[in-house]
C-alpha cells in the first residue's frame, strides 16, 4: 500500500514538475519574442526618424539620389508621406488599388496613425508634410508569432493527452479483458465438476424439487462463466423475442427475492415483441437492473418489470419502490466505479451501458427518479418487424 502511495505521489509530482515547465518555456518564449519586437520596433522608429530628417533636408524630389539611397536601404517599412491637404508627395510597400481610391487611402492612413503616431516635418523651403508609418511585416510576424507557437504547442499537448488516454484506456481494458477471460477459465472446472455431482444426487433419495432449483442456479452459473468468456471477443446479434428473456430472468428472480419484495411483469401477455441481441449479454443486463432493484429495496417493496414499444424502438422498464437517484447522478452511475453501496464496484450499471449501447446499438437511462419513493430505468433497443 505504501509503494502504491509512494508512486501516486511521485506520479502527481511529475504531473507538477511537467505542467510548471512546460508554462516556463511558454512564458520564456512570450518574453523573448516580445523584447525582441521592442527592439525591432525601436529600431523602425529610429528608421522613419531618419526619413523624416531627410525630408526636411532635402524635400521630395523623386530624383535626388542621396534621399532614394536613404530610403532604398531601409525599404521594409510602409509609410505615406503627404502635405497638409494629405495629397501624397510619396510612399513606399502601399499597393496601388489603396493609392488610388481616396476612401481606402483615408483608411489606411488612419490605421497608421492608429499603430504608430504620425510626424510632422517642416522642410527648409517651409512646407509643412506629414509621414504616417505602418510596422513591417518582419516585426509583425514576430509580434504573433509566440501566440501562434503556444497554440502549436496546446495543440500537440491536447493530442498528446488524448493519445495517452485512449492508449491507457486500452491497457485497462486489456486489462479487464484479460481478468474477465481467466475468471470463465477458473470458474469452468468447479462447473463441470458441479454438473457432475448434481447428476449423482438425482440417483439419491434427495428431494427433486431441491435438486431442480440448484439445477436452475448451475444453469445460471454456466450462463455467467459464457458472458465473462465473450468479454472482448466479437458479439454477434441474432433476431430474438425479448418478451422471452426478461421473462426469464423475472421468473428465475421471483424465487430469490426476499419474502416482503414482490416482481410484477407485463411482457408474457402481450405481442411479441422483436430485437437483434446477444441473448447471454442481453439478460446480463436484465440481472443487474434486477439487482440494483433489490439493493435498492432493502428488503421491503415492489419491482415493476414493464415491456413497451412504438413505431420503432422496444422499451423495457425496471421500476422499483425504493430510496432513489439524487437528479445529479442520472448519468454519474453508468460511470465505472461510481456507486452508492458499501459494498460492490460500482461497474454493473457501467457494464450494462457498454452492452446496451456498445453492442447492441440501443439506449438505457435513468426514465425517472425521486428520493425515498423509487427509480425507474429503461433499455431501448430498435424494433423489429416479423
Amino acid at each position: 500500500m505504501r509503494k502504491i502511495a509512494l508512486h501516486k505521489v511521485l506520479s502527481f509530482r511529475s504531473r507538477v514538475v511537467i505542467i510548471i515547465l512546460g508554462l516556463v518555456i511558454g512564458l520564456s518564449s512570450l518574453w523573448f519574442a516580445n523584447n525582441m519586437a521592442r527592439q525591432l520596433r525601436d529600431k523602425e522608429q529610429n528608421e522613419v526618424s531618419i526619413w523624416a530628417e531627410a525630408f526636411r533636408e532635402l524635400g521630395v524630389d523623386p530624383g535626388n539620389p542621396l534621399l532614394i539611397s536613404i530610403i532604398s536601404t531601409r525599404n521594409t517599412i510602409p509609410f505615406i508621406l503627404t502635405d497638409g491637404s494629405l495629397q501624397i508627395k510619396s510612399s513606399n510597400l502601399i499597393p496601388e488599388h489603396i493609392l488610388n481610391h481616396p476612401d481606402l487611402l483615408r483608411e489606411k492612413i488612419d490605421k497608421m496613425a492608429h499603430t504608430n503616431p504620425h510626424m510632422k516635418i517642416e522642410t527648409l523651403s517651409n512646407d509643412v508634410l506629414y509621414l504616417f508609418y505602418d510596422e513591417s511585416r518582419l516585426l509583425k510576424t514576430l509580434v504573433y508569432f509566440p501566440y501562434i507557437q503556444l497554440l502549436v504547442i496546446l495543440v500537440f499537448v491536447i493530442f498528446g493527452y488524448i493519445t495517452f488516454r485512449s492508449t491507457k484506456q486500452d491497457e485497462q481494458n486489456r486489462v479487464w479483458i484479460g481478468l474477465a477471460k481467466e475468471t470463465a477459465h477458473q470458474l469452468g472446472t468447479p462447473t463441470s465438476s458441479l454438473l457432475g455431482w448434481l447428476e449423482y444426487l438425482r440417483t439419491q433419495e434427495v428431494d427433486p424439487a431441491a435438486i431442480e432449483e440448484m439445477n436452475k442456479d448451475l444453469i445460471r452459473l454456466t450462463k455467467v462463466v459464457d458472458r465473462f468468456s465473450k468479454i472482448g471477443a466479437a458479439t454477434p446479434l441474432t433476431e430474438g423475442v425479448l418478451n422471452e428473456m426478461v421473462g426469464g430472468s423475472v421468473i428465475y428472480f421471483r424465487t430469490r427475492v426476499p419474502r416482503n419484495v414482490t416482481i410484477s411483469y407485463n411482457g408474457l401477455a402481450m405481442e411479441r415483441q422483436r430485437a437483434m441481441v446477444n441473448e447471454a449479454l442481453f439478460e446480463w443486463v436484465i440481472e443487474n437492473l434486477l439487482k440494483n432493484a433489490m439493493d435498492a429495496l432493502s428488503g421491503v417493496g415492489t419491482i415493476d418489470v414493464h415491456l413497451s414499444s412504438d413505431a420503432n424502438w422496444i422499451y423495457v422498464d425496471v421500476k422499483d419502490s425504493g430510496k432513489g437517484i439524487a437528479k445529479g447522478n442520472f448519468k454519474r452511475i453508468f460511470e465505472p466505479g461510481f456507486t452508492t453501496k458499501t459494498r460492490g464496484w460500482g461497474l454493473g450499471l457501467s457494464l450494462s451501458k457498454r452492452i446496451i449501447e456498445g453492442y447492441h446499438g440501443g439506449k438505457i437511462f435513468v426514465l425517472e427518479s425521486e428520493i425515498d419513493k423509487g427509480t425507474t430505468i429503461r433499455i431501448a433497443l430498435k424494433r423489429l418487424y416479423s
